[in-house]
């Protein structure tokens, strides 16, 4: 039997998403949404829930970033050999583009857990000889060129993915798609349901619509509705297959364009935002569809640094497998928590060291921000006042940043220009450095070593926010503006602080910058600077409650369990 067929004895879950992180070698990720897919086909495996994914594969990856000499982003591709980590299938498929048929083949990587738990992931690649020189780079790069190249992408992960899936007889139970990318899956399910052959499309049956309905799952990640993929119908026209029609896509996506999330509403049986609070706003948005709330989570073992791994193993043994474990973090002295603290912090700072020559003291507050470098995220909020930031923080507080800014988004550029230029400006009074091209491998090592995850979006932008649950698993509390998983996590004082007033005070689209940097300031200058400085055991306390009140229940552990219960086997 071929490696790959023995996927297909039994039936699985399809999770589509057009990207996926694994790991930093394998470049088909931007951030959070890709990472989070990763995160969760790994406890899938640790749990074996019997799953396939399928995403495709970005040869050029997103994209590596250095910085001019006046802090202004530069890109360039992230190359990667892809022999060198998966298998070639033999099998291939093929989707109309335009007026040309393309061929799609899938590389076959697998996730293995030590549990025994196996999931299969699918990486399609349209860089075949015989495609026109065009089509081969439709995969090349994630969220590259515009509109056509990303609707060409759509069409081979949605109806590319599936009939890949059908080709190497997948038996599957449900499509879960991660996001609105891969949603034109559907349409391959209501094409395959079709019955007869002679049945026009307007004669379809509701029947048909109902059984692809039960066979689909939608997760929505993006909280606004201009986020949502959009596409003109020229442009529909001119690259959809013929298979795929038109009148049935302005009645199932909208009239006058097609909309990419509203087709996976109206035929998923099962439609989901990523924290309480995203739920709520999704079904502001959304107001004829029915949207649960499965908070996000991160794979525990993958998050945690290798200093935490020991300590937890001698002191919580099973932890990786049954997080929920991590609530009994009191076992654990507080000098031997703080000991494992100091020597993430020490290795992060070494790597800081390798870097950018910046030598920190590693006696100092430290408080770290890194994310995607979007204006909502407003990294540079915390300067907005240099003077009292100075007044608050000299010779007691050190920052490190990270991120990319996608690159054609020149706010999210000019953010990071503004912080970069901030190293000047405090020079001799307080240190920052931001580190180039923020990814897997450096996450594993920034996070763990700050002592303070400070996040403070513009409301309610954040859907959920999972650096933030990597930070509270390594015992660093979360600063952070109430919104996303926030929300749930956060017990003032006591799993760390908010920024900010509460949700049900602040209206949608609105950030209260004043107010939040006030709030900001005045909390590092009367509570966090004073409790890191002077009490010890009551910071190390915070740590363990971040631990044991956060981490122990945000992981895609708990996560996956309540998508099987509440989406796979309804």
């Amino acid at each position: 039997m071929e490696n790959w067929k023995r996927f297909t004895q039994d039936q699985r879950i399809a999770y589509f998403s057009m990207e996926i992180g694994l790991k930093a070698e394998i470049p088909t990720y931007s951030g959070g949404l890709g990472v989070l897919a990763g995160d969760t086909i790994k406890s899938a495996a640790d749990l074996k829930i019997p799953m396939v994914a399928v995403t495709l594969l970005h040869r050029k990856g997103y994209f590596e970033q250095r910085f001019s000499a006046d802090g202004w982003q530069l890109e360039r591709d992230a190359e990667w050999k892809p022999e060198k980590h998966m298998e070639l299938l033999p099998t291939k498929t093929l989707v109309t583009i335009g007026e040309r048929d393309v061929k799609v083949q899938a590389w076959l990587y697998s996730v293995k857990s030590p549990t025994g738990g196996e999931v299969p992931i699918l990486f399609l690649d349209t860089d075949i000889p015989g495609n026109h020189d065009e089509d081969r780079t439709i995969t090349h790069h994630l969220y590259g060129g515009g509109l056509e190249l990303r609707l060409q992408q759509e069409i081979v992960l949605g109806l590319g993915g599936a009939r890949i899936l059908r080709t190497l007889n997948f038996p599957i139970r449900k499509y879960h798609m991660n996001e609105g990318h891969a949603s034109l899956l559907t349409i391959e399910l209501l094409n395959s349901a079709r019955l007869p052959l002679e049945e026009t499309w307007d004669e379809r049956s509701s029947w048909n619509t109902q059984k692809v309905m039960e066979q689909c799952v939608f997760t929505t990640h993006t909280p606004v509705e201009a986020g949502h993929d959009r596409f003109p119908y020229d442009l529909v026209e001119k690259l959809m297959p013929p298979e795929v029609p038109i009148d049935l896509l302005k009645e199932l996506c909208g009239s006058e364009q097609l909309n990419m999330t509203l087709l996976a509403l109206n035929l998923s049986n099962f439609i989901n935002g990523v924290a309480k609070r995203h739920g709520e706003v999704s079904q502001n948005l959304f107001p004829g569809f029915k949207i649960h709330a499965i908070t996000n989570g991160i794979h525990p073992f993958t998050w945690c640094s290798p200093f935490f791994v020991n300590l937890f193993d001698k002191y919580l043994p099973g932890w990786a497998n049954e997080p929920e474990l991590l609530v009994r973090v009191d076992n654990i002295p507080n000098e031997e928590l703080w000991e494992t603290h100091s020597g993430a912090k020490a290795l992060f700072f070494q790597y800081i060291k390798e870097k950018t020559g910046k030598q920190l003291n590693p006696d100092l507050l430290t408080i770290g921000f890194a994310r995607r470098a979007a204006t909502y995220k407003r990294g540079d909020l915390i300067f907005s006042d240099m003077e009292r930031l100075l007044e608050i923080g000299e010779g007691k507080l050190q920052f490190v940043f990270g991120g990319k800014a996608h690159p054609k988004d020149e706010g999210g550029k000019q953010v990071i220009q503004r912080i970069i230029q901030q190293v000047e400006m405090m020079r001799g009074k307080i240190d920052l450095v931001y580190l180039e091209n923020y990814n897997m491998d450096v996450a594993s090592r920034f996070i763990p070593g700050v002592d303070v995850w400070l996040n403070n979006p513009m409301r309610p932008l954040e859907a959920s926010g999972t650096s933030g649950m990597k930070a509270a698993l390594n015992g660093v509390p979360n600063f952070s503006v109430l919104d996303g998983w926030w929300i749930e996590g956060h017990i003032e004082g006591v799993t760390g602080w908010s920024i900010g007033p509460p949700p049900a005070e602040v209206d949608q689209e609105v950030g209260r910058a004043n107010e939040d940097l006030e709030d900001m300031y005045q909390k590092l200058e009367k509570v966090i600077i004073p409790l890191y400085y002077k009490d010890r055991d009551g910071w190390i306390e915070v740590m363990k409650n971040a631990i044991g009140k956060n981490a122990y229940y945000f992981n895609t552990h708990v996560m996956m369990r309540r998508y099987v219960t509440d989406a796979y086997i309804r």
